[in-house]
């Protein structure tokens, strides 16, 4: 086969775009790479994905593994299908019927010279991009909800309620600032989405872990029984994919490949991570007495969302800030809703509910930007909270009322893996002999298959 240099394929790509773009101020060179690097972003976005899958099947129990992993695998397939179905003209319509709160451009995405013309975000990136950045952010909000509901969720309940909210709900909220809506139009700010984004799906997780109740065994006599996830390396490993996918959640977000823009933002992403890490590490120590691990990757991810509002604003110092906060503050959250009885498997509500609100709150104390106010974060904040925690207890409630929400006590201590989809995630126990792996797990006196209780013992 024959190969073309990479030089040579960068300088056919400069001569793609048409020179019209320097009228508007950005160079056909400019024009590529702004392209290139944000469509590399959105790989990275999707790599989040990955990681809140082995996040989440790491930090609960093995017999709900191929649960969780199915729930990842549908809210990923389906967000992005029903963001170009209607989600994107709902997040930027372009006009507002209702004063700045509701708008839709119409069903579907374009199809014509809309993916490729100088007029499209002032000629520095194509429509196509826009959109294929802005749906990986979409299916995230359902991912962070997956988290805390898992272990007792109906999976079909689940799958209607994702779909919806995916589709309807984030895209409304998106459009109060992102779309030039009534948020945006009172200076609220929120650079990669701690509120749009995280917080809208903490919201969302926070509604439905309340209303299905604790996992049994969790909460004994009213007591707190500790439920250990299955898989800490599995936790660690999604964690640090969901670290790198933050390069390109919040590097993408400056909308371009501008040199200083974008690696100031990774440098304060970054550093408000590990400054996150080392908060939580140290006051869970402090508060357990010994070091946990869950703890410190669950403060790397709240520094990362509570800089995500801001990494283009605040200062270095006040990155760091802004990550010890969030670390100490994920830690404390986590014991307080334990306090209350709402069980989170994995966290969420800590990580992207309170520390997204932390993070948004934090633009108008650290910002450099005089025009953010503390005042109208705070609007914005509870804004976002009333509304999206408003719609997702009326979708769940109408799915609890209807489909039902909850598997049964029989089928959640069987496990969702098999009650749901009829078998493991994992083989445990294996062919016992030669001849079994070729004729199957032979049956018990009960009349059920030796590995079927393995796995059950398991």
């Amino acid at each position: 086969m024959k190969r073309i240099s990479l030089g040579v394929a960068f300088g056919a790509l400069l001569l793609l775009p048409s020179l019209a773009w320097a009228d508007d101020g950005v160079t056909a060179g400019q024009f590529t790479a702004n392209n290139v690097w944000m469509m590399l972003c959105a790989g990275l976005v999707f790599i989040m994905h990955l990681g809140f899958a082995t996040l989440e099947s790491g930090l609960t129990r093995a017999k709900n593994t191929t649960n969780i992993l199915f729930k990842n695998t549908f809210i990923v397939s389906a967000g992005i299908l029903t963001y170009a179905a209607l989600g994107f003209n709902l997040m930027y319509p372009g006009d507002f019927s209702l004063g700045g709160f509701f708008g839709f451009a119409g069903f579907g995405i374009a199809t014509d010279a809309a993916g490729n013309t100088p007029e499209y975000a002032s000629g520095g990136y194509t429509y196509w991009t826009d959109f294929l950045f802005q749906a990986m952010f979409a299916a995230t909000c359902a991912t962070i909800v997956s988290g805390a509901v898992a272990e007792r969720v109906k999976l079909a309940s689940f799958m209607v309620f994702s779909a919806v909210f995916v589709a309807i709900v984030y895209p409304i909220l998106g459009s109060w600032k992102w779309g030039g809506g009534w948020l945006d139009a009172m200076g609220f700010y929120d650079f990669a989405g701690s509120t749009l984004v995280h917080s809208v799906g903490g919201w969302g997780a926070l509604a439905g872990a309340w209303l299905l109740g604790p996992r049994i065994g969790k909460y004994v006599k009213g007591e707190l029984n500790p439920i250990p996830g299955s898989n800490m390396p599995m936790a660690a490993i999604g964690v640090f994919l969901l670290w790198l996918g933050w390069f390109g959640f919040n590097g993408g977000s400056v909308l371009s490949a501008d040199p200083a823009a974008t690696s100031f933002t990774l440098v304060t992403t970054c550093l408000a991570a590990s400054a996150g890490a080392l908060a939580a590490i140290f006051t869970s120590w402090f508060a357990f007495g010994k070091p946990d691990l869950s703890m410190a990757l669950n403060g790397i991810l709240a520094g990362l969302v509570g800089i995500t509002a801001g990494a283009d604003t605040v200062g270095i110092a006040s990155s760091v800030v802004i990550g010890v906060v969030a670390g100490a503050i994920v830690v404390g959250s986590v014991i307080f809703f334990d306090k209350i009885k709402i069980d989170d498997p994995v966290g969420a509500i800590s990580v992207h509910l309170v520390c997204g609100i932390w993070g948004t709150l934090a633009v108008g104390i650290f910002s450099t930007n005089p025009e953010h106010s503390f005042f109208v974060q705070l609007v914005g904040v509870g804004a976002y909270g009333v509304f999206a925690f408003g719609s997702a207890l009326l979708i769940f409630g109408a799915i609890k009322a209807t489909m039902g929400l909850r598997v049964t006590e029989g089928e959640e201590l069987e496990g969702l893996d098999l009650a749901e989809h009829g078998g493991h995630a994992y083989d445990l126990a294996g062919p016992t002999s030669i001849l079994e792996s070729v004729t199957g797990p032979a049956s018990n006196h009960m009349g059920r298959p030796s590995t079927t209780l393995a796995n059950e013992r398991a």
